[in-house]
């Protein structure tokens, strides 16, 4: 039998509109912006049911990974003080750098793995990844393990 607390790691491009829906409700009601969940849904267009199927299915990463190791591998350019820039952005996001690795670059692409502790004080860890990943000279960014 299937494990049915599996947990995937999707972005938010690739997740159906619903589901952010009930995100948004979720985030409304725990912000105290609205003090039911009938005046959430409504702000959000969705139904009463929908939002029950999926309000405990769906929550921000940061909620879960606190005090959890995050390791990621991008691919970036080899320029000087890009990857200063990178670990840059992790500190501003008041995460702790735990390891990096650096490969040669080859065609003057660097792939890099950099593993982060999420801390109570860090900053959303969403946000820390989009910064990164739109970052210029950053090809690519993979989430490839939290622990």
């Amino acid at each position: 039998m299937e494990n049915a607390f599996k947990f995937y790691m999707v972005k938010k491009k690739a997740l159906p509109e619903v589901l952010l829906k009930v995100a948004e409700v979720n985030n409304l009601l725990g912000a105290g912006r609205v003090k039911t969940i009938r005046e959430a849904i409504d702000a959000v267009g969705i139904s009463r049911s929908s939002y029950y199927k999926y309000k405990d299915d769906i929550f921000p990463i940061h909620e879960k990974i606190q005090g959890k190791t995050i390791t990621f591998v991008m691919e970036m350019e080899d320029r000087p003080g890009l990857l200063s820039n990178v670990l840059k952005v992790v500190a501003e996001c008041n995460a702790n750098i735990l390891s990096i690795h650096q490969s040669i670059p080859v065609n003057h692409i660097a792939l890099i793995t950099l593993s982060v502790l999420v801390l109570p004080t860090t900053d959303d860890v969403t946000e820390l990844f989009e910064k990164i990943a739109d970052a210029r000279g950053i090809h690519n960014l993979k989430i490839v393990s939290a622990e």
